[in-house]
């Protein structure tokens, strides 16, 4: 595994042969190093990650990992597991060796992610702290089950925080309308709460519709793509997950809305974004609507909560109500169980009536 030095910029760099995927040998030259054993170190962690050596660092590693599963997860998703890595896990695990970092070494990371203050004293929320745990146990799994490792560190050591950390917060319709009546000097903020609640689109889903989404002679909307902001730029994603595209019949008087509200659109194209405006300008709104109207502030993500509740205290079954708000799993519905009305009175009722009680 020899280095060499460039005579003419006095920098090192790595020339070796590895055999490829194919079985088909390649060379592999790499430029820049300041140093010959910077170069030596980049070889052999190149040909540890080809030939999966857990030896491997886990830094090393972690770019196997970003290989294998980057074209495999939503970019949103994929930003967010990136920002944990770099920022939270590369700093305390990168130079361990992946087949030596042992549960101890994971209770000792988890224990100083718990003890981290800001400067206002404020820790990791529960939620975080899970998000933060399922990252590293994410990584660690990917090892065993693809990569030969022998177990997965992070599992034996168990996990921390919450996975539901927040309480599930929903408007009455009665409160909703208040807020609504507020919003109603800023058209766009207006119409997009009014799909939100009486569609129970998740945000992303909303921001992402355009003219040509709504069927107006049917009265339904096809939710097909999700908005996102990631890196100052407008991204179209698909949905969250397969079931999420869904057609969604909407009530007659929010077709009328929506009709109403593209006439006076300037210049609007059939392809254009109906709501052209941010998460965050949302956020500000939600802020403002509560304030001015007295109601409670819930987070926006709520208003889907509230749609379900509306929908349960309706009648509506949990099957309906997961196709129409594209649950991937019913089960997913299922955690309104407590919002759903208790059958048991009734229940007990016919029993005795078919036992022939009074």
């Amino acid at each position: 595994m020899p280095a060499y030095k460039d005579e003419n910029t006095g920098k090192w760099y790595a020339s070796f042969y590895f055999t490829n995927w194919k079985g088909v040998k390649e060379k592999k030259l790499k430029r820049g190093f300041t140093i010959k054993r910077e170069a030596l170190q980049w070889e052999r962690e190149f040909l540890q990650q080809k030939n999966a050596d857990l030896t491997m660092s886990f830094s090393a590693f972690v770019k196997v990992y970003m290989d294998d599963m980057k074209n495999r997860i939503r970019e949103h998703t994929w930003q967010t597991k990136i920002s944990i890595i770099e920022s939270k896990l590369l700093p305390y695990f990168g130079e361990k060796k992946m087949c030596e970092i042992a549960p101890k070494d994971i209770i000792k990371w988890q224990n100083e992610m718990m003890d981290y203050r800001d400067k206002n004293g404020k820790g990791f929320s529960a939620t975080y702290l899970k998000t933060l745990h399922n990252q590293i146990s994410a990584i660690m799994n990917h090892a065993v089950r693809f990569y030969d490792l022998k177990n997965n560190p992070a599992a034996k050591a168990g996990s921390v925080g919450k996975k539901e950390a927040k309480e599930m917060l929903f408007w009455t319709k009665d409160e909703y309308l208040k807020f609504a009546d507020s919003m109603m000097d800023k058209p766009l903020s207006f119409y997009a709460f009014e799909v939100l609640y009486w569609c129970g689109v998740r945000l992303g889903e909303m921001l992402a519709l355009t003219p040509t989404d709504f069927d107006f002679e049917k009265n339904t909307v096809s939710v097909t793509k999700s908005y996102q902001r990631l890196k100052g730029k407008d991204v179209i994603t698909d949905p969250k997950t397969p079931k999420s595209k869904r057609v969604i019949q909407i009530p007659e008087f929010l077709g009328s809305e929506i009709q109403e509200y593209i006439k006076s659109l300037y210049e609007c194209a059939s392809t254009d974004r109906l709501f052209p405006v941010t998460k965050s300008y949302l956020h500000h709104e939600m802020d403002r609507g509560s304030k001015a109207s007295g109601v409670k502030r819930i987070r926006i993500h709520d208003i889907r909560h509230s749609h379900v509740s509306l929908l349960i205290e309706m009648g509506f079954s949990a099957v309906a109500i997961a196709d129409r708000v594209g649950h991937e799993s019913i089960d997913i519905t299922y955690r309104y169980a407590h919002l759903f009305p208790s059958k048991q009175i009734e229940i007990a009722d016919k029993l005795n009536i078919e036992r022939g009680g009074f």
